[in-house]
């Protein structure tokens, strides 16, 4: 009985351990960074969303060696990987950076960017599904006319 209990309470150390980095990013490889990236921004609120990806892009931008950006990346939650953008956005505006010299702030930057989004998804053919397609449900109108 005791070595039942000791392999269960192993057997959930293990499983609470591999659970425990669900909201950060895991920078092992880039295909494991840009997918955990992906299902953190779908964990944000909304109105972060476009900010997120814009701080996360700004930090890949930043970080030209692939395995920099891995190191600085990994670990992080979706609001250290905004703060770091916010970081860089900074550094990179007193430096003079192109194409910073139209914004006067972050938020300025990201509310133009959401607006940009908006204008993309409600752009006749855009390639955003209404809520009866994300789904999975389709519905078909079968009634046949009356002749």
């Amino acid at each position: 009985m005791k070595r039942l209990s000791l392999l269960f309470f192993i057997i959930l150390c293990l499983v609470l351990n591999a659970c425990g980095r669900g909201g950060t990013v895991n920078g092992h490889t880039a295909r494991t960074a840009y997918r955990s990236v992906k299902m953190l921004k779908e964990k944000l609120p909304p109105d972060n969303r476009v900010e997120f990806e814009v701080a996360f892009w700004t930090i890949r931008d930043d970080k030209k060696l692939e395995q920099d950006f891995l190191d600085t990346v990994d670990g992080k939650s979706a609001w250290e990987i905004i703060d770091m953008g916010k970081e860089i956005y900074q550094q990179r505006k007193s430096t003079g950076f192109a194409g910073y010299e139209k914004y006067n702030s972050w938020d300025e930057m990201i509310a133009k960017f959401d607006k940009e989004r908006i204008d993309q998804e409600t752009r006749p053919g855009s390639t955003k599904r209404d809520d009866s397609k994300k789904n999975g449900t389709i519905l078909y109108n079968l009634r046949v006319p009356n002749r």
